[in-house]
């Protein structure tokens, strides 16, 4: 057990003493959650059950940290996993003991649980392919990686008044959302960062405010340093849900908030000296051989080549999980990465590998639509307002029974509340749910969100465009995907000039 995990071992036993006290209904449930969060557990919905979420720094599910995961779902017969749109793994419908027993377990393995919720630094999330990316302007993962241990040592040190995530993006794809977290690094081709910081999805989102260029990968430190001591100093304590980074562009100005943030940073400069010069990771595996698959991307790396494994609503097959650790055990250098849009990515593979792999994980997405991301929803959550999963499995079969080709949807982001989960206010269409009346009664519905972007330089929220019925949303998107194929273009082309018809498409079932 390393130094990190040590430092956390009386954590631990005061969190295992708090579960019991919960499931034994000694502790109110408001009372729970604060302190649970702060160890990557909270209860679900009927309150005998709860989840434990996984850190996975950079989302790098190493074959050590797999073979974790695959004992514990042998020993203790968990029944689902959750990919997040945070590059974590979630161990859903677990007892209190089972739960107390995991965390651990995690920890004498190296795998911290500890802040995985509550008011600390969240999983560090990097650009998935990042490293073999041809693409890419460089390897950010070692510089995530250090940042990753960085925040842990806050925990216990310094309370936030919320969540503080933190994300390192390789490229202008920015599919970690870089641009608009709390604190982004965004690489640039000469090997430097552009710093973005304040930003963030869920009640009133923002994108993040740019407060350096150019600046030198060896003291990104520093400007977590600076980001957490001024989240501490003007962070609301007070209002817990104004109590985000984002929240300090209203109470400080974009241009007030950029100079208090540089004074910090000067502070933090003075002080200790937090420069690093980490490892970058040499890949030596070559390859032979080709092949050619939709969810086959060739890496940078000659001869070798990535697989996209995204399970339907970011729920995983466990058969298909142990099938995939058994098969890439074996393989050097082999190992998955997650991705914020809930899609794990097999790396390292050389063609006969890859070949192995797509069999394994056939099942998943096929489509660019079966690709949509939601979260856990109602049935689980206990904030949850709608079951989001339930309504992307009834999306998929309507699509696939109206015979909807690849293309003419894009992929949907769907949260069951307005906590944006499911990163909805990102998509190019997306559903936060909600209740509508009908017949003096309430009955599930969604708020629709229509023209997100998360390009770089193209970055867009989402607007609402109003509240339509769950049961009618599956034929909004099927009577959209069969405008779009009688267009013969892809969506992406398509909407460029009917950015008005999709409202207007959707406007029938409001």
């Amino acid at each position: 057990m390393d130094k990190t995990a040590e430092r956390f071992l009386k954590d631990y036993e005061y969190f295992e003493e708090k579960t019991n006290e919960f499931y034994e209904g000694v502790l109110p449930r408001n009372e729970y959650k604060g302190i649970s969060g702060g160890f990557g557990s909270y209860a679900e919905k009927s309150g005998e059950s709860g989840m434990l979420r996984i850190r996975i720094p950079g989302g790098q599910l190493t074959k050590e940290r797999f073979r974790f995961l695959m004992e514990m779902k042998d020993v203790y017969h968990i029944p689902m996993m959750k990919f997040t749109t945070c590059e974590t793994i979630q161990l859903h419908n677990l007892q209190a003991w089972e739960i107390c027993s995991i965390a651990a377990e995690a920890l004498e393995n190296g795998i911290i649980c500890r802040g995985g919720g509550g008011d600390f630094p969240r999983n560090v999330m990097v650009s998935p392919l990042t490293g073999v990316d041809p693409d890419e302007t460089f390897d950010v993962m070692p510089y995530a990686k250090a940042m990753s241990d960085y925040l842990l040592s806050f925990i216990g040190k310094v309370t936030l008044p919320r969540k503080l995530k933190v994300c390192f993006s390789n490229n202008k794809d920015n599919v970690v959302h870089a641009t608009y977290r709390d604190l982004g690094f965004v690489a640039n081709s000469d090997r430097t960062f552009d710093v973005y910081i304040a930003g963030g999805l869920g009640l009133k989102p923002k994108l993040g405010v740019c407060v350096a260029e150019h600046i030198c990968p060896e003291e990104v430190l520093y400007y977590a340093k600076a980001m957490v001591d001024l989240f501490v100093e003007h962070g609301n304590y007070k209002v817990r849900s104004q109590a985000r980074t984002r929240f300090m562009q209203d109470t400080l100005g974009r241009e007030g908030l950029k100079e208090k943030y540089l004074e910090k940073l000067q502070e933090a400069k003075a002080g200790d000296d937090l420069r690093i010069c980490p490892e970058e990771t040499i890949i030596r595996k070559t390859g032979k051989g080709e092949i050619v698959h939709k969810r086959v991307i060739p890496q940078k790396q000659e001869g070798l080549y990535a697989v996209s494994y995204h399970p339907i609503g970011g729920v995983p097959d466990l058969k298909v999980m142990q099938n995939l650790y058994y098969a890439i055990k074996e393989m050097e250098e082999a190992e998955v990465r997650l991705s914020t849009d809930e899609t794990a990515y097999i790396i390292n593979l050389t063609a006969e590998e890859a070949g192995k792999v797509l069999e394994i994980t056939k099942g998943g997405a096929e489509t660019c639509f079966e690709h949509s991301v939601a979260c856990i929803g109602a049935k689980v959550c206990q904030h949850g307002l709608r079951d989001s999963q339930d309504l992307l499995r009834k999306c998929v079969e309507a699509v696939r029974e109206a015979n909807i080709p690849d293309g003419a949807l894009p992929s949907v982001h769907i949260s069951g509340c307005p906590s944006s989960c499911g990163t909805h206010q990102t998509a190019a269409i997306g559903f936060q749910g909600g209740a509508k009346k009908e017949d003096g009664e309430m009955v599930p519905a969604f708020t629709v969100y229509l023209n997100g972007c998360s390009l770089q330089g193209q970055e867009t929220i989402s607007q609402s465009s109003g509240m339509m019925l769950k049961r009618n949303i599956p034929k909004f998107l099927t009577e959209l995907g069969k405008t779009v194929e009688n267009s013969g273009k892809t969506y992406e082309e398509w909407v460029k000039e009917h950015s008005e018809d999709v409202k207007a498409i959707a406007e029938k079932y409001l």
